[in-house]
């Protein structure tokens, strides 16, 4: 998925599909109807980026006028990304186990492998690039933290926040669709979105990743840090 307002006609590439402003238009015999593509043959889907992004800011809307602050706001972009992470993961693995040359993905049981994967494929296949960082916390006592950066997040591209809530961050639904892949492979987490603007990207975005207690000490019987 991509929420970004972007010139007409550009074509933006998406993991397994392509995204295509509203206003480009092609011959009708150019591409099947969406309702006959086949479901796990959609590297050359399309998908209108600005529908996205007006369906992205309804749902910030509507969970606007449902919760009382920014912190119940928060957790309900919160919990709609995680559906979308649950679905993305399955989705994943099956393209990968239906494929020509299919490939049985093994169910990985180390932490960096699969913040790894969450960090490069994971986040390609459902933002269209790779995240831009992939950190460990060096303070102390916060081995338990990690952090997911990305320079040009685009959920919130396309996304106004309002002067009364400079706290909110609406990549809160990214931060549930990176607990939601987490969860999948066993690794309970706490994941929470910061804004952490600088004067070369002031839309930069650090999800950040608190590991439950049972998963570091996992890690540690592995020999892990």
């Amino acid at each position: 998925m991509s929420y970004a307002s972007q010139g007409a006609g550009e074509v933006f590439p998406l993991g397994q599909t392509t995204l295509r402003s509203a206003s480009t238009s092609d011959a009708p015999h150019a591409r099947p109807d969406i309702f006959e593509r086949p479901r796990d043959k959609t590297r050359n889907a399309e998908v209108s980026l600005s529908a996205l992004q007006y369906l992205f800011s309804e749902m910030v809307t509507y969970s606007q006028s449902r919760v009382a602050g920014i912190a119940d706001l928060e957790r309900l972009l919160s919990q709609m990304g995680y559906r979308v992470g649950q679905r993305a993961v399955a989705l994943l693995i099956h393209r990968l186990e239906t494929t020509a040359n299919p490939k049985n993905p093994k169910r990985e049981t180390r932490l960096l492998p699969v913040l790894l994967w969450i960090h490069s494929t994971f986040w390609r296949a459902v933002f269209g690039t790779q995240a831009d960082s992939l950190e460990r916390s060096t303070e102390s006592g916060r081995g338990d933290e990690y952090m997911i950066s990305t320079n040009t997040p685009l959920i919130s591209r396309g996304i106004s926040v309002p002067s009364e809530m400079p706290q909110l961050s609406v990549e809160a639904f990214s931060a549930g669709i990176v607990e939601a892949a987490l969860d999948s492979f066993g690794f309970r987490a706490r994941v929470t979105a910061h804004s952490v603007p600088t004067d070369k990207y002031p839309s930069r975005t650090t999800i950040l990743i608190k590991l439950d207690k049972s998963v570091m000490e996992r890690e540690a019987s592995f020999g892990g840090p």
